[in-house]
């Protein structure tokens, strides 16, 4: 399959086949759901002789991230994928793989947390990783997951980087959906990946090193202040990458994604599949007159606060859409990012944080247009600015929970 013929293909099928043309050493893998067929499909690829890659089956996924940073550490370009209490597991072996600066790829579908038990697609894994030292992807479509896997390569293991990138895609709802999607050669692919070369693998170094050593308080201080301008200093080069990409393969690539914004009077802030149903009200709503846009960060660590706050800065108020909680705070992870970034940027906007789609709850046309019809009312004054909105749901019969809705 080439560019140009386009297929139908799912978002986990177009990650395991990024990962196949990046070919890495190894991959260390342990399936759960919705991710499982990235690791399936990938493991047809070892069986079939398709790729190089030694295929490391583990017993947990807390294994599969101790077995990659142990690879990595050696040497190899390692690549794995988890979801939802799978990430969890990991959360240990997260902090170690920044911390030592290996540059393992991992695909995560995006999926809630128990208890209780759900299967379906929210962002409550992937917020509980924000803060590990990982860079972190948002792809909107299955299309997106595809480039975003193919540029995690170079950009981790980019010798002013060296950090482990974390590329997600919403579970089922891209992971599982079919899209139209295209895929570069896999010449194209290899050369812009290009052969890994490791800045310090234990086995591959002519010099001594060490690896994930003790270190006191002073020291410590100083690992974390160095991790995280690495992680702040990468997006530049994130950026660098993604436009090569973009002028490979023929499609745009921006840090923060914008639509309808240059005129917007209301605007929402999203992540990932949902960005795709804000549009699609916002254009009904465009063609009434009323100016709507619609801000997608495509990467969210490093958060790209300029760039979002350049975007927002003309609108008379803002909807920040949370797929996660971050409960006990105030408001939601992605909230409490963006309005960080606009105080920053010295921009004083109305806004309203909702929580939406928790595990795999409907975002329909209709509470979307509830959420542009609350932004005219907040622009106008008529709504309360700094409030949060459980969306999407049915209060109790005589329940008068403001937060509900």
């Amino acid at each position: 399959m080439t560019a140009s013929k386009p297929f139908s293909a799912t978002g986990n099928q177009m990650i395991a086949e990024a990962m196949r043309q990046a070919n890495p050493d190894v991959m260390a893998a342990y399936p759960i759901t919705p991710q499982t067929t990235i690791v399936e499909n990938y493991a047809k690829y070892v069986a079939n002789g398709l790729v190089t890659t030694e295929f490391v089956t583990v017993e947990s996924e807390h294994s599969a991230m101790s077995a990659c940073v142990g690879a990595s550490a050696a040497g190899a370009r390692v690549a794995t994928a988890t979801a939802s209490q799978g990430l969890a597991l990991m959360w240990e072996e997260l902090f170690i793989a920044a911390g030592m600066r290996l540059p393992i790829v991992m695909a995560n579908a995006n999926r809630a947390l128990s208890a209780p038990i759900n299967i379906h697609g929210d962002h409550s894994d992937v917020m509980g990783a924000r803060d590990t030292g990982w860079i972190i992807f948002f792809a909107e479509t299955a299309q997106e997951a595809y480039d975003n896997t193919v540029i995690s390569f170079p950009i981790a293991e980019d010798k002013d980087v060296q950090l482990p990138v974390m590329t997600t895609l919403d579970g089922f709802i891209t992971s599982h959906a079919m899209e139209r999607c295209v895929m570069e050669d896999d010449d194209t692919v290899a050369k812009f990946v290009g052969s890994y070369e490791p800045v310090n693998g234990l086995l591959t170094s002519a010099d001594p090193i060490g690896a994930g050593m003790f270190a006191n308080g002073s020291s410590y201080m100083k690992s974390r202040a160095v991790l995280r301008r690495a992680c702040q200093d990468s997006l530049p080069i994130i950026e660098k990458v993604g436009n090569a990409w973009a002028k490979e393969c023929g499609r745009p690539f921006q840090l923060v994604d914008t639509w309808e914004t240059e005129d917007a009077d209301l605007i929402v802030v999203v992540l990932g599949s949902a960005a795709g149903n804000m549009r699609h009200v916002g254009r009904e709503l465009r063609a009434e007159g009323k100016k709507v846009g619609v801000v997608r960060p495509r990467v969210y660590r490093p958060f790209p606060a300029k760039q979002i706050a350049e975007a927002c800065k003309g609108a008379k108020a803002i909807a920040i859409m949370d797929r996660a909680d971050s409960i006990g705070g105030q408001f939601g992870p992605l909230a409490v990012d963006v309005m960080s970034a606009l105080y920053a940027e010295g921009v004083n906007i109305p806004m309203h944080n909702y929580i939406y789609g928790l595990g795999g709850n409907d975002l329909t046309n209709e509470t979307v247009m509830s959420v542009y019809a609350n932004l005219e009312k907040l622009a106008s004054g008529e709504a309360q600015s700094g409030q949060l909105t459980y969306l999407g749901m049915q209060e109790a019969e005589g329940a008068e929970n403001e937060w509900l809705a």
